[in-house]
């Protein structure tokens, strides 16, 4: 007979007990990769580079999936999932202390920033600001692990960890991008 999902996770915790703080990660990375995707997804429209279209495009479809994955990671073990039952994705951005951000989260005047650029602006702000985002999602990656007891549920240790990896890489990228951008900007 098979398991359900629900009764796997079940048992998986049970062998790898989820913490609080492993929640946590999960429903708010949901809300920090929805605000990266609505930054990626204007690259389109904002005439950005082929080299940041093509960014933004692997950014959009690693994010969706990821999200994807941790919205049913939550849904097995029956904890609330950003995006469902009237929960807005947006919602986490404000974090849960009053009106801090998530470490990385563009406020709304650097949002707004963003999307009235255009061009080789857009291509700069995008870069700085993705750069700023990614930073804040290795943070949270570095808080859950600091905290006690947090990720020893194998999934969310592969995953946060992937996330670290995967958003360092692409720091590193994007600050090569951005350096060549403010190259071809001063001859």
């Amino acid at each position: 007979m098979s398991l359900s999902p629900v009764a796997r996770a079940r048992a998986d915790s049970a062998r790898h007990p989820y913490t609080a703080a492993d929640v946590s990660f999960m429903y708010h990375m949901i809300g920090h990769h929805a605000q990266a995707i609505v930054m990626a997804g204007w690259a389109d429209s904002h005439r950005a580079s082929p080299s940041v279209r093509t960014l933004a495009a692997r950014i959009i479809n690693a994010q969706r999936d990821e999200i994807a994955f941790m919205q049913q990671w939550l849904r097995n073990r029956l904890q609330p999932v950003p995006g469902e039952t009237g929960m807005d994705m947006a919602m986490p951005m404000s974090g849960s202390h009053g009106d801090t951000l998530m470490p990385g989260m563009l406020t709304e005047a650097q949002m707004h920033q963003l999307d009235q650029a255009r061009s080789a602006d857009f291509d700069r702000s995008f870069l700085t600001f993705m750069i700023q985002h990614h930073h804040g999602a290795v943070v949270m990656v570095q808080n859950l692990f600091a905290t006690y007891g947090a990720a020893q549920d194998e999934i969310v240790f592969k995953l946060a960890s992937d996330i670290n990896v995967d958003q360092t890489t692409e720091i590193a990228r994007m600050e090569r991008m951005l350096l060549t951008l403010q190259i071809q900007g001063a001859l």
